[in-house]
Protein backbone atom coordinates (compact mmCIF):
# COMPACT_ATOMS: atom_id res chain seq x y z
CA UNK A 1 0.00 0.00 0.00
CA UNK A 2 2.66 2.55 0.65
CA UNK A 3 4.95 1.78 -2.60
CA UNK A 4 1.29 2.75 -4.67
CA UNK A 5 0.87 5.92 -2.25
CA UNK A 6 3.97 6.80 -3.16
CA UNK A 7 3.66 6.11 -6.72
CA UNK A 8 0.68 7.70 -6.83
CA UNK A 9 1.77 11.14 -4.49
CA UNK A 10 4.99 11.30 -6.88
CA UNK A 11 2.87 11.51 -9.89
CA UNK A 12 0.54 14.29 -8.38
CA UNK A 13 3.88 16.01 -7.98
CA UNK A 14 4.10 16.31 -11.61
CA UNK A 15 0.96 17.68 -12.30
CA UNK A 16 1.51 20.41 -9.44
CA UNK A 17 4.68 21.07 -10.40
CA UNK A 18 3.74 21.82 -14.09
CA UNK A 19 1.65 25.22 -13.24
CA UNK A 20 -0.82 25.05 -16.01
CA UNK A 21 -3.55 27.43 -16.19
CA UNK A 22 -6.73 25.81 -14.62
CA UNK A 23 -9.80 25.66 -16.19
CA UNK A 24 -12.80 25.05 -14.37
CA UNK A 25 -14.68 23.41 -17.16
CA UNK A 26 -15.08 20.03 -19.45
CA UNK A 27 -13.37 17.24 -18.30
CA UNK A 28 -9.73 18.10 -19.10
CA UNK A 29 -8.40 20.52 -17.06
CA UNK A 30 -5.67 19.48 -14.55
CA UNK A 31 -7.22 19.04 -11.44
CA UNK A 32 -9.71 16.02 -13.53
CA UNK A 33 -6.42 14.86 -15.15
CA UNK A 34 -4.38 14.59 -11.90
CA UNK A 35 -7.11 12.94 -10.22
CA UNK A 36 -8.08 10.48 -12.62
CA UNK A 37 -4.76 9.82 -13.40
CA UNK A 38 -3.83 9.13 -9.88
CA UNK A 39 -6.61 6.78 -8.98
CA UNK A 40 -5.76 4.51 -12.17
CA UNK A 41 -2.29 4.42 -11.58
CA UNK A 42 -3.77 2.97 -8.13
CA UNK A 43 -6.61 0.78 -9.43
CA UNK A 44 -3.90 -0.81 -12.08
CA UNK A 45 -1.73 -1.44 -9.18
CA UNK A 46 -4.44 -3.31 -7.00
CA UNK A 47 -5.89 -5.09 -9.50
CA UNK A 48 -2.35 -6.54 -10.61
CA UNK A 49 -1.26 -7.45 -7.26
CA UNK A 50 -5.34 -8.31 -5.70
CA UNK A 51 -7.43 -9.45 -8.65
CA UNK A 52 -9.94 -10.64 -6.28
CA UNK A 53 -10.38 -7.25 -4.35
CA UNK A 54 -13.28 -4.26 -4.80
CA UNK A 55 -12.35 -0.98 -4.79
CA UNK A 56 -13.95 2.16 -4.23
CA UNK A 57 -13.05 5.52 -5.54
CA UNK A 58 -13.81 8.67 -5.61
CA UNK A 59 -13.39 9.34 -9.40
CA UNK A 60 -14.30 6.03 -10.75
CA UNK A 61 -17.17 4.39 -7.74
CA UNK A 62 -17.21 0.83 -7.01
CA UNK A 63 -15.44 -1.67 -9.16
CA UNK A 64 -17.13 -4.84 -7.36
CA UNK A 65 -15.40 -8.08 -7.93
CA UNK A 66 -16.88 -10.37 -4.86
CA UNK A 67 -14.01 -10.42 -3.13
CA UNK A 68 -13.71 -10.52 0.75
CA UNK A 69 -11.35 -7.16 0.77
CA UNK A 70 -12.67 -3.96 -0.10
CA UNK A 71 -10.21 -0.39 -1.11
CA UNK A 72 -11.42 2.80 -0.04
CA UNK A 73 -8.95 5.26 -2.32
CA UNK A 74 -9.48 9.03 -2.64
CA UNK A 75 -6.43 9.56 -5.49
CA UNK A 76 -6.55 13.36 -4.31
CA UNK A 77 -7.55 14.63 -1.60
CA UNK A 78 -7.40 18.60 -1.55
CA UNK A 79 -8.62 19.42 -4.94
CA UNK A 80 -8.83 22.63 -3.90
CA UNK A 81 -5.80 23.56 -2.55
CA UNK A 82 -3.98 21.62 -5.53
CA UNK A 83 -6.12 23.83 -8.41
CA UNK A 84 -4.91 26.91 -6.69
CA UNK A 85 -1.36 25.64 -6.08
CA UNK A 86 -1.75 25.65 -2.52
CA UNK A 87 0.64 22.51 -1.10
CA UNK A 88 -1.78 20.42 1.26
CA UNK A 89 -3.07 17.43 -0.23
CA UNK A 90 -2.71 13.89 0.30
CA UNK A 91 -3.52 10.35 -1.48
CA UNK A 92 -5.70 8.22 0.34
CA UNK A 93 -6.02 4.62 1.08
CA UNK A 94 -7.68 1.81 3.17
CA UNK A 95 -8.37 -1.65 3.30
CA UNK A 96 -11.05 -3.07 4.91
CA UNK A 97 -11.61 -7.30 5.08
CA UNK A 98 -15.32 -7.66 4.66
CA UNK A 99 -16.17 -11.29 4.00
CA UNK A 100 -19.47 -12.72 1.88
CA UNK A 101 -20.98 -13.32 5.16
CA UNK A 102 -20.80 -10.43 7.17
CA UNK A 103 -21.52 -8.56 3.86
CA UNK A 104 -24.98 -10.63 3.34
CA UNK A 105 -25.88 -10.29 6.83
CA UNK A 106 -25.65 -6.73 7.11
CA UNK A 107 -22.41 -6.72 9.31
CA UNK A 108 -19.86 -3.78 8.74
CA UNK A 109 -16.49 -4.70 7.43
CA UNK A 110 -12.83 -4.31 9.34
CA UNK A 111 -10.81 -1.84 8.14
CA UNK A 112 -7.53 -3.63 8.54
CA UNK A 113 -4.85 -1.33 7.25
CA UNK A 114 -4.73 2.23 5.94
CA UNK A 115 -2.06 4.93 4.37
CA UNK A 116 -1.77 8.74 3.62
CA UNK A 117 0.65 10.11 1.66
CA UNK A 118 1.35 13.71 1.79
CA UNK A 119 3.85 14.00 -1.41
CA UNK A 120 4.37 17.70 -0.72
CA UNK A 121 6.28 17.04 2.85
CA UNK A 122 7.21 13.16 1.62
CA UNK A 123 5.10 12.34 4.75
CA UNK A 124 3.48 9.03 4.98
CA UNK A 125 0.96 7.73 7.70
CA UNK A 126 0.50 3.98 8.04
CA UNK A 127 -1.18 1.77 10.46
CA UNK A 128 -1.85 -1.81 10.87
CA UNK A 129 -5.02 -3.30 12.55
CA UNK A 130 -3.67 -4.28 16.17
CA UNK A 131 -0.34 -2.72 15.64
CA UNK A 132 -0.13 0.85 15.91
CA UNK A 133 0.26 3.68 13.19
CA UNK A 134 3.27 5.13 12.44
CA UNK A 135 4.73 8.00 10.29
CA UNK A 136 7.45 7.61 8.09
CA UNK A 137 8.00 3.98 9.72
CA UNK A 138 8.64 5.37 13.50
CA UNK A 139 5.49 5.36 15.70
CA UNK A 140 3.34 8.11 16.37
CA UNK A 141 1.02 8.57 19.29
CA UNK A 142 -2.58 11.19 19.85
CA UNK A 143 -1.33 14.06 22.01
CA UNK A 144 -2.10 14.39 26.27
CA UNK A 145 -3.32 17.72 26.08
CA UNK A 146 -6.48 17.20 28.37
CA UNK A 147 -7.73 20.46 28.08
CA UNK A 148 -10.28 21.98 25.69
CA UNK A 149 -9.39 25.00 26.14
CA UNK A 150 -5.56 23.87 25.75
CA UNK A 151 -6.65 22.62 22.44
CA UNK A 152 -6.01 23.18 18.84
CA UNK A 153 -8.15 21.66 16.83
CA UNK A 154 -9.52 21.16 13.20
CA UNK A 155 -12.40 21.40 10.54
CA UNK A 156 -13.53 21.62 6.96
CA UNK A 157 -16.20 22.61 5.03
CA UNK A 158 -17.65 21.55 1.51
CA UNK A 159 -16.42 23.24 -1.42
CA UNK A 160 -20.26 22.95 -2.63
CA UNK A 161 -23.65 24.41 -1.08
CA UNK A 162 -21.30 26.24 1.69
CA UNK A 163 -24.56 28.40 2.58
CA UNK A 164 -26.20 25.50 3.39
CA UNK A 165 -23.81 23.83 5.82
CA UNK A 166 -24.52 24.80 9.24
CA UNK A 167 -20.62 24.39 10.25
CA UNK A 168 -19.85 28.00 10.63
CA UNK A 169 -21.75 28.03 13.96
CA UNK A 170 -19.48 25.13 14.96
CA UNK A 171 -16.53 26.99 14.08
CA UNK A 172 -17.64 29.99 15.95
CA UNK A 173 -18.30 28.12 19.51
CA UNK A 174 -15.43 26.02 19.15
CA UNK A 175 -12.87 28.38 18.35
CA UNK A 176 -14.02 30.57 21.62
CA UNK A 177 -13.56 27.49 23.41
CA UNK A 178 -9.92 26.13 22.01
CA UNK A 179 -6.64 27.29 21.41
CA UNK A 180 -7.66 27.84 18.09
CA UNK A 181 -9.46 26.31 14.77
CA UNK A 182 -7.64 25.11 11.57
CA UNK A 183 -9.32 24.84 7.90
CA UNK A 184 -6.60 23.81 5.75
CA UNK A 185 -8.80 21.81 3.35
CA UNK A 186 -8.24 18.22 4.06
CA UNK A 187 -9.86 15.73 5.52
CA UNK A 188 -7.33 12.71 5.54
CA UNK A 189 -4.35 15.00 6.39
CA UNK A 190 -6.25 16.61 9.32
CA UNK A 191 -6.85 13.27 10.80
CA UNK A 192 -3.62 12.08 10.32
CA UNK A 193 -2.64 15.30 11.85
CA UNK A 194 -4.88 14.35 15.31
CA UNK A 195 -3.08 10.83 15.13
CA UNK A 196 0.36 12.44 15.37
CA UNK A 197 -0.48 14.86 18.45
CA UNK A 198 -0.70 17.69 15.84
CA UNK A 199 -3.98 18.80 16.61
CA UNK A 200 -6.20 17.71 19.68
CA UNK A 201 -9.49 17.02 17.90
CA UNK A 202 -11.21 17.17 14.26
CA UNK A 203 -14.83 17.55 13.39
CA UNK A 204 -16.31 17.64 10.19
CA UNK A 205 -20.16 17.57 8.41
CA UNK A 206 -20.82 15.10 5.34
CA UNK A 207 -17.68 13.48 4.32
CA UNK A 208 -17.58 10.31 2.47
CA UNK A 209 -16.08 6.70 2.86
CA UNK A 210 -13.19 7.56 1.11
CA UNK A 211 -12.38 10.89 3.18
CA UNK A 212 -12.13 8.83 6.39
CA UNK A 213 -11.45 5.06 5.93
CA UNK A 214 -7.72 5.29 6.31
CA UNK A 215 -7.52 8.61 8.59
CA UNK A 216 -9.47 7.21 10.88
CA UNK A 217 -7.91 3.73 11.04
CA UNK A 218 -4.91 5.81 11.82
CA UNK A 219 -6.33 7.68 14.67
CA UNK A 220 -7.54 4.96 16.59
CA UNK A 221 -4.15 3.13 16.18
CA UNK A 222 -2.26 5.97 17.59
CA UNK A 223 -4.88 6.08 20.51
CA UNK A 224 -7.49 8.39 19.44
CA UNK A 225 -11.21 8.02 19.61
CA UNK A 226 -13.98 8.81 16.62
CA UNK A 227 -17.46 8.60 17.08
CA UNK A 228 -20.37 10.19 15.02
CA UNK A 229 -21.83 13.67 16.90
CA UNK A 230 -23.82 12.40 19.50
CA UNK A 231 -21.01 10.07 20.61
CA UNK A 232 -22.40 6.41 18.96
CA UNK A 233 -20.09 4.57 17.12
CA UNK A 234 -18.33 5.68 13.63
CA UNK A 235 -19.18 4.30 10.45
CA UNK A 236 -18.25 4.97 6.98
CA UNK A 237 -21.46 5.83 6.17
CA UNK A 238 -21.95 7.77 9.43
CA UNK A 239 -21.38 11.82 6.96
CA UNK A 240 -20.31 12.84 10.50
CA UNK A 241 -17.40 12.81 11.85
CA UNK A 242 -15.66 13.57 15.19
CA UNK A 243 -12.20 12.89 16.18
CA UNK A 244 -9.53 13.17 19.29
CA UNK A 245 -6.75 12.23 21.12
CA UNK A 246 -9.79 10.98 23.58
CA UNK A 247 -8.94 13.01 26.45
CA UNK A 248 -11.26 16.53 25.20
CA UNK A 249 -13.38 13.73 23.44
CA UNK A 250 -16.09 14.31 26.05
CA UNK A 251 -15.89 17.87 26.10
CA UNK A 252 -15.91 18.40 22.48
CA UNK A 253 -19.15 16.14 22.32
CA UNK A 254 -20.93 18.23 25.28
CA UNK A 255 -19.89 21.70 22.93
CA UNK A 256 -21.66 19.76 20.27
CA UNK A 257 -24.43 18.98 22.61
CA UNK A 258 -25.28 22.32 23.25
CA UNK A 259 -25.31 24.11 19.86
CA UNK A 260 -27.44 21.52 18.58
CA UNK A 261 -29.92 22.79 21.04
CA UNK A 262 -29.26 26.49 20.69
CA UNK A 263 -27.97 27.21 23.93
CA UNK A 264 -24.95 29.65 24.61
CA UNK A 265 -24.63 30.41 21.45
CA UNK A 266 -22.15 33.61 20.74
CA UNK A 267 -23.56 35.74 18.42
CA UNK A 268 -21.70 36.04 15.30
CA UNK A 269 -19.90 39.32 15.17
CA UNK A 270 -21.61 42.73 12.78
CA UNK A 271 -19.03 43.77 10.80
CA UNK A 272 -20.40 46.85 10.63
CA UNK A 273 -19.66 47.18 14.38
CA UNK A 274 -16.05 46.22 14.54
Amino acid sequence: MSAIAREAGALLMQYFHQKLKIEYKGEADLVTAADRASEALIRERIAAQFPTHDVLGEEQGLNERGGDYRWYVDPLDGTTNFAHGYPVFCVSMALEHWPSQDRHAGRPGKRVAAVVYDPTRDELFAAEQGRGAQLNGSAIHVSKTGELRQSLVATGFPSHKRHKNPNIYFYHQITLRTHGVRRAGSAALDLCCVAAGRFEGFWEFNLNPWDTAAGVLIIEEAGGRVTRFDGSAFELNSRETLASNGLIHDALLHEFQEIFAGRGLEPIPDPRRS
